[in-house]
């Protein structure tokens, strides 16, 4: 079982910044992946970053690669979203997901309630 809570969301204008945040708790056998994902009105989610625990490495949208960073600060049990030169396209509900494995391998997926980012032009 694993709580993610998300914040930093908010208004701010085209070329500007935001870091999002991702506390999370509870308990799991392996987490095996973190990632923020979006959601804009009309629109499915998607993946926006992601965050392979084994290793290290990352995964980004294509509209996401030069200017949105994620990372994490296992020791505050924190994944961060940061994201720059924001442009409207970015509006959307940001949520925070994990990948988990149980004992036998078995994988659970694992959401927080979204953050809104809104990016006026």
């Amino acid at each position: 079982q694993v709580q993610l809570v998300e914040s930093g969301g908010g208004l701010v204008q085209a070329g500007g910044s935001l870091r999002l945040s991702c506390a999370v708790s509870g308990s799991a056998f392996r987490l095996k992946a973190v990632g923020w994902y979006r959601q804009a009105p009309g629109k499915q989610r998607d993946l926006v970053a992601r965050l392979i625990s084994d290793g290290g490495s990352t995964d980004y949208a294509d509209s996401a690669k030069g200017r949105f960073t994620i990372s994490r600060d296992n020791a505050k049990n924190m994944v961060y979203l940061q994201m720059n030169s924001l442009n409207p396209e970015d509006t959307a509900v940001y949520l925070c997901n994990a990948l988990t494995a149980d004992r036998l391998g078995r994988e659970f997926n694992y959401w927080g309630q979204g953050t809104q980012v809104t990016v006026s032009s």
